[in-house]
């Protein structure tokens, strides 16, 4: 494979103000101590991680031609992801954001849906996407034009070439569940949050749920659990929950992207899945760390560090087999 991991889906170019206290009356203004910069997204955030910490990254996706485009482009361009097909649609704004960071790190956004929703992956083009050993699709449920049919499609080839395949989630309720179930038969590994698990499933038992979705066709389910961790659950009947790292937290956005890219650099590594999975989660909690998302990973080894060095909430539990 000419990659190491190729990161399809939701690119998005956000402006982040911290820390976000309140919406000031009529046209006042309100004073931040920090305004940032971030190409996010599932699969943006996923991408830069990726680059960060080693992996060789294609980027696959939709942008606008407007000047939030060209800087998406600029500032992944720096990181030495391949760009052959982000590509650019005129007359359709590139998907931006507006993100307000509160002091506690959670972030209400505005947001422009733009090219997310218009791109399109030809058939043409299926080979030269899934050529990677990842093949990971971000933000199923927003890609207008891609859900349902041709990301089932996508998703079939590149599982037939011998990808890995990851699959990520924007879903908010069962209205999102036939986007997510159209891919889920080509899916090694499901990543979404437990809250979008929960929204889709409209289960809350996080084995339940995750046998929901290996009914549907999925390999192994792992669900970000925010200040919980994460959980494991396999079709061969692996199961363990792994605990968050104990930091301070600025900002939590992209943190479940960053932990799609920290999975992936476990797979590629060839890590045992628990190892993985911290892996994932030092991503994500480094990711945490910082204002907008990527912020707080710089590489590999950083990560590797605060894997084996920083300490964490609680004692992982511990699941048997079966």
């Amino acid at each position: 494979m000419q990659f190491d991991y190729s990161s399809m889906g939701f690119y998005t170019f956000d402006c982040l103000g911290w820390p976000f206290t309140q919406v000031p009356p009529g046209g006042g203004t309100v004073l931040l101590d920090e305004i940032a910069l971030a190409v996010s997204g599932a699969a943006g955030v996923a991408a830069i991680v990726g680059a960060k910490v080693g992996l060789k990254t294609r980027a696959v996706g939709g942008i606008g031609t407007d000047m939030m485009g060209d800087w998406v482009l600029q500032r992944i361009g720096q990181f030495d992801v391949d760009v052959a097909d982000l590509r650019r649609y005129p007359g359709v704004p590139t998907s931006s954001s507006i993100v307000l960071t509160r002091g506690d790190g959670s972030r209400p956004a505005l947001h422009v849906k733009g090219a997310t929703g218009a791109f399109t992956v030809e058939e043409d083009r299926f080979d030269a996407v899934t050529d990677a050993t990842v093949f990971h699709m971000g933000g199923v449920g927003l890609m207008d034009a891609m859900d349902g049919a041709r990301n089932a499609a996508l998703m079939k080839h590149a599982r037939a070439r011998g990808c890995i395949t990851t699959v990520d989630v924007f879903a908010g309720s069962p209205a999102d569940l036939p986007d997510v179930q159209a891919v889920l038969p080509w899916t090694d590994y499901f990543l979404p949050s437990i809250e979008e698990a929960e929204a889709l499933s409209g289960l809350k038992d996080k084995a339940e749920i995750a046998e929901f979705f290996l009914g549907l066709g999925a390999t192994c389910c792992v669900f970000t659990l925010g200040a919980d961790g994460a959980y494991y659950h396999h079709r061969d009947g692996t199961r363990f929950t792994v605990p968050a790292f104990r930091i301070k937290v600025k900002c939590t956005c992209g943190c479940g992207d960053a932990f799609n890219a920290g999975f992936a650099t476990g797979l590629v590594r060839g890590m045992s899945p628990r190892d993985t999975v911290r892996f994932a989660q030092a991503c994500s909690a480094l990711n945490a760390t910082g204002l907008g998302s990527q912020a707080g990973v710089q590489d590999f080894d950083q990560v590797l560090d605060f894997m084996t060095t920083t300490p964490v909430l609680a004692p992982a539990e511990e699941m048997a087999a079966g």
